[in-house]
């Protein structure tokens, strides 16, 4: 009859793949959950369905779906894992090769940041994208551009709740860098995934820190490269174009692919992924050294003279350590001659 809802469609998104499930109008979350274990083989009590919501509460499993309020084609986050995959990470195994998720960027093309069709692409960017913000930027901070998959939180291995995902002391972190930087999220999906995902982490709701904004993939421009054809990068020149107050000077962004800063080369700084979560959390401590990195260069006036590459070679100058030396008494055993 006219008028009667038709079936529900609902995309359920979970381990970096896309299932498109169809539930009958009078289906309930109980069903979807049935529709959802058929897809992905992860059982109902394992699933735990990010941004499904009934009157701001997840919804019980007699919820009816009419009740939701769904729109076509909605779809929904999952995390869960299966039964057979629960066995797997009893056993952790020793010496899991590095994966790297990125090409080589050669010297010769990092004239592109210069060519104007992608300064132009930035133009548009900065007039165009609208950025809410969350937190107002606080005067004489420097700003810390972080990406969220392999970042932050290992979004291909699967699990039950987002923390077993998340970096270690990714909390702790962002904590110590807030005392110096301004910190913006940037990645490469939509703005719904990544404010479910900083939500789950429970990055938004710290009370310890405060997350500046959060940019998408629509802030991003696509760029050709000779060898590797058409790519989608973030320009930091989005960002700086609408706040005067950062540069190059004084910005620095972490992210695990390297291509994604080729606007702005000398601004990156290509942090190791993080993947296979429960096998690697208790031994990465990669957000522990970078906390020190960021401490150690946040008094300088200009980033641009660090080469992030050797990051971890970085050692900061001694305050006073020319004046301590002319200091010193001539009875001494200073080793001088």
């Amino acid at each position: 009859m006219a008028g009667e809802p038709s079936d529900h469609t609902v995309v359920v998104k979970w381990s970096g793949e896309e299932y498109k499930l169809i539930i009958e109008k009078d289906g309930t979350v109980t069903d979807l959950k049935k529709a959802i274990q058929d897809a992905t083989g992860v059982l109902p009590e394992r699933q735990k369905l990010l941004g499904l919501k009934f009157k701001g509460k997840p919804p019980g499993d007699d919820v009816a779906l009419t009740n939701l309020k769904l729109k076509p084609s909605t779809k929904i986050m999952m995390m869960g894992t299966r039964e057979e995959e629960l066995d797997k990470v009893k056993e952790v195994p020793k010496d899991l090769p590095e994966v790297v998720n990125d090409f080589d960027i050669e010297e010769e093309e990092i004239a592109i940041e210069n060519r104007e069709e992608y300064l132009s692409k930035i133009d548009r960017r900065i007039k165009e994208y609208e950025i809410t913000v969350l937190n107002e930027p606080r005067e004489g901070k420097k700003l810390l551009v972080l990406d969220i998959d392999y970042t932050l939180f290992d979004h291909r291995s699967v699990a039950e709740t987002a923390n077993e995902l998340m970096r270690p002391f990714l909390h702790e972190f962002l904590q110590s860098a807030y005392e110096n930087y301004d910190i913006v999220i940037w990645s490469a999906t939509g703005m719904k995934w990544i404010e479910v995902k900083m939500r789950e982490l429970g990055v938004t709701s710290n009370t310890n820190y405060k997350i500046c904004f959060m940019l998408d993939h629509l802030a991003m421009i696509s760029i050709h490269t000779p060898k590797y054809g058409v790519i989608e990068v973030k320009p930091l020149g989005v960002i700086w174009g609408k706040y005067e107050q950062w540069s190059s000077k004084n910005t620095i962004m972490f992210d695990d692919i390297r291509r994604n800063f080729i606007m702005n080369p000398q601004t990156g700084l290509r942090i190791r992924a993080f993947r296979e979560a429960h096998f690697n959390r208790e031994k990465d401590k990669e957000l522990l050294k970078l906390s020190k990195y960021l401490k150690d260069i946040a008094a300088l006036d200009d980033f641009t003279n660090l080469n992030h590459r050797h990051w971890e070679r970085y050692r900061p100058k001694r305050k006073h350590e020319n004046v301590e030396r002319l200091e010193r008494k001539p009875d001494e055993k200073s080793g001088d001659t």
